[in-house]
């Protein structure tokens, strides 16, 4: 058994090792391997999976795929005449593989963040469910190897709300999708927890007496906030339900701080807020969809042709040419990831600098971009409302204040954000817990109750 954090940002594995959990090497890529996917192409990405299935499994899939099977068939022998191997990469892989040619190939960052999305068809949602998959397959086969032994039972994280407008609809929808997924590469029982409430745990192993604790856990693709009593007692129930006095949740993590940051931070450099020759403000809605990675609308627009003839024309109807030119360069060569990547490894490096230089100069010669910790936290200031505004809520439907307000998540570390949390709790200690394994060592935790 074990827990498995399917996150928006990292995917990580925990298993019990006596009463504390142990998160599992996953291979060269060590404990946490990034959320994404490369392909040479997307049809292959459903051969690529119907090869890694159980066998059990291989004769259902043939049948419901055939056609995209054959479909992907056909793409691996056009890609073998050009000498291109059909496999997938992921983690660090995927993304330099990206880098080196982002206008081929297939390449999706937080594929997790889509699932709950609204007007899905069903052939996207049966992509997203073969993309999930093949990442799940993954993480299963590397976690497998560190343990010597098949895995067939596991806990998975979830938000309290995935992305969506249909409320619980998206939540079931994103839900449904995971477990096919899961049950499909060789998880026979699949449980959820929620990611907050799995944080919590691992803070509770600490505590001797009961206590009001506010997880935050701010993750890649959401922020969940959740009110709980914690404690040796509660700690020791197999039924956590009554000591959760309160959840909120909502699509705000991560992945939106780096493109808010991307987008007030960078485009001005590609001609955001600048002018037409006529004097009038260049349309933003351009730059937004540029840097909106987490929108499949929005990039669909973006990269569609109708939308490449209008930046060309503003090119030409620009005061500054030179700086729209760049945008135009982004949809031309696919380079939306590369730019939001830029504002999410600043926001790395602005954890322990003031100040980072971003080097821009593949998109156009000399182009260097300076950015700072006021810059990111003037940028992310409506990210940051909302997240004061989910801890508001959590503690009015609890109608109580937290003794404790237990922070986790790759963002926490910000010095920002910090400062942020202790604006809003000046009498109220905050601890930081374990920015990325706090979910997974409760899960895991949480497997050994439910399978044991």
């Amino acid at each position: 058994m074990i827990g498995f954090d399917y996150g928006t940002s990292n995917c990580a594995v925990g298993v019990m090792e006596g009463n504390r959990p142990a998160i599992l090497p996953l291979g060269d890529h060590g404990r946490y391997i990034a959320s994404n996917l490369y392909a040479p192409s997307r049809e292959v990405i459903v051969n690529w999976l119907y090869r890694q299935l159980p066998s059990a499994e291989q004769a259902t899939f043939k049948q419901q795929r055939a056609i995209a099977l054959q479909k992907g068939q056909a793409e691996i022998r056009e890609l073998a005449l050009d000498g291109i191997p059909a496999e997938l990469s992921f983690g660090r892989d995927a993304l330099t593989h990206y880098l080196q040619e982002p206008d081929e190939g297939y390449y999706i960052k937080s594929p997790k963040s889509f699932l709950g999305a609204s007007g899905l068809l069903p052939p996207q949602i049966e992509l997203f469910e073969d993309i999930v998959a093949a990442m799940m397959s993954n993480v299963k086969i590397l976690a497998e190897a560190a343990l010597g032994r098949n895995i067939t039972q596991t806990v998975i994280g979830r938000p309290v709300n995935f992305q969506g407008l249909r409320g619980e609809e998206s939540n079931r929808q994103a839900l449904a999708i995971l477990t096919r997924a899961a049950r499909r590469v060789g998880f026979k029982d699949v449980e959820f927890q929620f990611e907050p409430v799995a944080a919590g745990f691992e803070y509770e192993a600490s505590l001797d007496q009961e206590t009001r604790v506010l997880v935050v856990d701010i993750g890649g693709g959401t922020t969940d906030c959740s009110m709980l009593l914690m404690g040796p007692r509660q700690a020791a129930s197999q039924d956590r339900g009554r000591d959760l006095l309160s959840h909120s949740g909502e699509r705000v993590g991560g992945n939106d701080f780096d493109i808010a940051f991307a987008l007030k931070g960078m485009m001005p450099a590609f001609g955001l807020n600048s002018s037409l020759a006529s004097g009038k403000a260049i349309p933003a809605n351009g730059y937004w969809q540029a840097v909106a990675i987490n929108d499949i609308n929005q990039q669909t627009e973006f990269y569609s042709a109708a939308n490449g003839r209008f930046l060309r024309q503003l090119v030409r109807d620009a005061a500054q040419p030179e700086l729209v030119k760049r945008l135009l360069t982004v949809q031309q060569h696919k380079l939306s990831y590369r730019v939001v990547n830029a504002a999410e490894q600043s926001k790395i490096a602005l954890t322990e600098h003031t100040h980072q230089q971003v080097d821009l100069s593949d998109i156009d010669d000399g182009l260097s971009i300076r950015l700072d910790r006021e810059g990111f936290g003037l940028a992310c200031q409506r990210e940051l409302n909302s997240i004061a505004s989910l801890m508001k809520d959590a503690i009015d439907q609890a109608g109580t204040q937290p003794e404790v307000v237990f922070v986790t998540g790759g963002t926490a570390r910000s010095p920002v954000l910090n400062q942020f949390l202790q604006q809003q709790f000046q009498h109220t200690p905050i601890v930081i817990g374990d920015h990325f394994g706090s979910v997974t060592a409760g899960l895991t935790r949480w497997a050994r109750h439910v399978f044991s």
